[in-house]
């Protein structure tokens, strides 16, 4: 006799669709596109990432130009990590201007990796891989890999709560190469409590966070070794491709000018 039971698991599996870590179903996503612009949406009220047509690699929102400011602790051949595709603004702009950095990416929706031809970001080759897979799963098998890791995973309820954990912020530290630096992005109501966290897991003097002056992020940023130099920002934008370096040069900026004026705190 077969096995009924595993025949029914499986097709009650391609009925139900793809699930996170956790067992929730996740959800479609789609893109709408409007004018200029193209943007990665779960729900219609709320826009995971926006593109614009005539320039798939700018940045166009705010968070993720402050995210990158991570690079300030960077080695020029940087390995990067990031938690959460979306519509790949980040991963293409790190894969158009930084041609020393390699960058592995994990995503856990498979429609949202079977969208990024509809965003321009390019197919795998020796400098970026994007992996489907589990956040955290993905951090906690890889410790001591990456110089540079961006958390930016999203669903449309907010951060998953497989990202937010003790545990979590725990692995994110331990797959920093020495020196290595962690941004989160962490656009939610209990920001604090991932403030906590990665206090708990990096100690309080190498934690710092930045709010969005338009948007209702903020970024955390924390680090395993010593801060930035003073000229970091300096010599970032200067070793920056010219259509490059403008955009990032405020982030950069703000976010040394916050490091500087908590340093000794």
């Amino acid at each position: 006799m077969g096995d009924d039971g595993g025949w029914w698991r499986r097709v009650w599996s391609r009925l139900r669709g793809p699930v996170d870590a956790s067992g929730k179903r996740l959800r479609r996503p789609f893109v709408r596109r409007y004018g200029r612009y193209a943007s990665l949406q779960f729900t219609r009220r709320q826009t995971q990432s926006r593109m614009l047509a005539e320039d798939p690699d700018r940045l166009l929102i705010d968070y993720t130009r402050t995210m990158l400011a991570a690079l300030l602790w960077a080695p020029a051949q940087a390995r990067i990590g990031m938690i959460g595709l979306g519509g790949g603004s980040q991963a293409k702009f790190i894969h158009r201007y930084l041609p020393a950095a390699r960058l592995e990416v994990v995503e856990n929706n498979p429609w949202v990796i079977g969208l990024r031809g509809e965003f321009g970001v390019p197919p795998d080759d020796a400098r970026l891989q994007v992996m489907l897979g589990d956040g955290a799963e993905f951090v906690a098998a890889r410790p001591g890999r990456y110089d540079v890791l961006l958390v930016d995973g999203y669903d449309e309820t907010g951060i998953p709560p497989m990202l937010a954990t003790d545990a979590f912020y725990a692995a994110c530290r331990r797959a920093l190469a020495p020196g290595g630096a962690l941004s989160v992005n962490l656009f939610c109501a209990d920001a604090d409590r991932h403030l906590a966290r990665l206090r708990a897991a990096f100690g309080a003097d190498r934690v710092l966070q930045v709010e969005e002056t338009r948007m209702r992020n903020r970024v955390a940023f924390a680090w395993t070794g010593a801060r930035p130099p003073a000229d970091a920002a300096k010599r970032l934008l200067a070793a920056l491709p010219a259509a490059a370096a403008p955009q990032l040069a405020p982030a950069l900026e703000r976010v040394a000018r916050a490091l500087a004026a908590s340093d000794g705190r």
